[in-house]
């Protein structure tokens, strides 16, 4: 079975991931979605971890068992082999995508020539989607519903971020 580790902060996973997701599927029998902690970011996240999860399994559950949805903390080429996978799935939106994921991925195959990055291109009509426009737009009150996946309820997730006080 080949298996794939699609990783991303997905703070929150948007219509554009599942694009990327989609066609990640056509190429491997399964990829885990990996929530990672970003150390470039000075804070935990508008979404908690927890959350963020929450939101991805929504999203993701018509997929049944050819996705799995996961958290971790250390570097992606490390989680490659704690779950014995040799493929990493990124998207790519833009030519600065490319040039930024194409120094990680060769940062990774330095540490292991065995992992291969494999990149997808998101759809035309998802290309201008990031998390940080989403994000901007929950921050101001905006509709977000057209940039995330269908089936995603954001007003509950806003609501369970507000309870916990984040």
């Amino acid at each position: 079975m080949r298996t794939a580790i699609f990783p991303g902060s997905f703070d929150p996973f948007t219509a554009g991931h599942l694009d990327v997701l989609d066609s990640a599927l056509k190429l491997f029998d399964k990829v885990i979605v990996a929530v990672g902690y970003n150390s470039t970011k000075t804070t935990s996240g508008f979404f908690p971890v927890d959350i963020r999860i929450k939101i991805i399994k929504d999203a993701v559950k018509h997929y049944k068992d050819r996705v799995d949805v996961c958290c971790y903390k250390e570097l992606t080429i490390d989680l490659c082999h704690r779950l014995g996978v040799n493929f990493i799935v990124r998207g790519l939106r833009t030519t600065t995508d490319f040039e930024f994921e194409g120094v990680i991925a060769q940062a990774n195959r330095v540490m292991d020539p065995d992992v291969v990055t494999v990149y997808v291109q998101a759809s035309h009509e998802y290309s201008f989607i990031s998390s940080t426009v989403v994000r901007d737009l929950l921050v101001h009150n905006g509709d977000a519903t057209p940039f995330m996946p269908k089936g995603v309820n954001l007003k509950k997730y806003l609501k369970a971020k507000k309870e916990l006080g984040k």
